[in-house]
């Protein structure tokens, strides 16, 4: 992951800023940088958005194909991730640098939703067994400024609201055989339900206390972070240490009800543009991927 060389001197500003609810930035501790997002902004994807979180920039395409359903769950679809760490986002990516770290996310986001209410993956099955709908998820990390699992979450879910999957009739043919036809009519489509879809919050513990939205200055003086990923009604659905640092039975227990509280914010805010996004329709402005 992206990072930078503090002195000691700087390390000991920030911290002591924290412990007194300021940052660096004019921030208190549980205040998120301003978020752009922008949606249906790929033209060759079912899904797309753009979000860009103070210097921390995603894209997320969506892309629905036709496949087999899984054995297991003969009766759904499913989603795949891909994580691709653009070289030009920190150094640290060039040659196989941002491998790892594109693994540790998707991992990430296959735990984050798995949980059974995510998204209902039933209504991705076109016929059991058979066939069924592939979300391929691409997530590129353009720029990295801190906080990268919020953001990609942000993207990601914002992504899945944008995504629009052709509705499907399947027709029986003769000796038992089916044939699928697929509507070439672009309004003629299904829409995913995103609100069971959770967004991460992740807190990084500096000194005595914790701060949500991380800059990468603020992420060289923290030890150890949860990242939580919470539903738009404020249920915690999965969690997760990182860094090498301990957390204690205290601070997590206040990092979780922070990080509820936060979340629930979080998805309000992240709504509402969508919900304004899509009330523009084909009238908005768009700035586009290169934008």
């Amino acid at each position: 992951m992206a990072s930078v060389v503090l002195s000691e001197a700087e390390k000991l500003y920030i911290v002591h800023g924290v412990q007194e609810d300021l940052r660096v930035d004019g921030r208190g501790c549980e205040d998120y940088r301003c978020a752009e997002v922008e949606t249906d902004i790929v033209s060759n994807t079912s899904g797309s958005a753009r979000v860009k979180l103070g210097h921390t920039d995603i894209l997320v395409g969506v892309k629905a194909e036709m496949g087999t359903p899984k054995l297991e769950k003969p009766d759904e679809g499913y989603l795949e991730f891909f994580v691709d760490c653009s070289a030009n986002a920190t150094p640290e990516f060039e040659g196989r640098g941002g491998e790892e770290l594109g693994t540790e996310i998707a991992n990430t986001f296959y735990r984050v939703f798995s949980s059974e209410n995510c998204i209902d993956l039933k209504s991705l099955c076109i016929n059991p067994r058979e066939h069924c709908w592939v979300l391929y998820v691409d997530v590129l990390l353009l720029e990295c400024g801190g906080n990268l699992f919020d953001a990609i979450s942000l993207a990601v879910k914002a992504a899945l609201f944008n995504t629009k999957i052709p509705k499907v009739r399947v027709l029986e043919i003769e000796e038992g055989s089916k044939e699928i036809e697929l509507s070439d009519d672009p309004y003629d489509c299904i829409r995913l339900n995103v609100d069971e879809v959770p967004c991460i919050v992740t807190l990084s513990k500096i000194g005595y206390r914790h701060v949500v939205d991380a800059t990468l200055q603020e992420e060289a003086c923290s030890l150890a972070s949860l990242l939580i990923s919470v539903t738009s009604k404020g249920a915690l659905t999965c969690m997760k240490k990182v860094g090498r640092g301990s957390l204690d039975p205290e601070s997590i227990f206040e990092m979780m009800e922070t990080g509820k509280r936060v979340g629930k914010s979080l998805h309000t805010s992240l709504q509402k543009v969508l919900d304004e996004e899509e009330s523009l329709g084909t009238t908005r402005q768009k700035v586009g991927f290169l934008g």
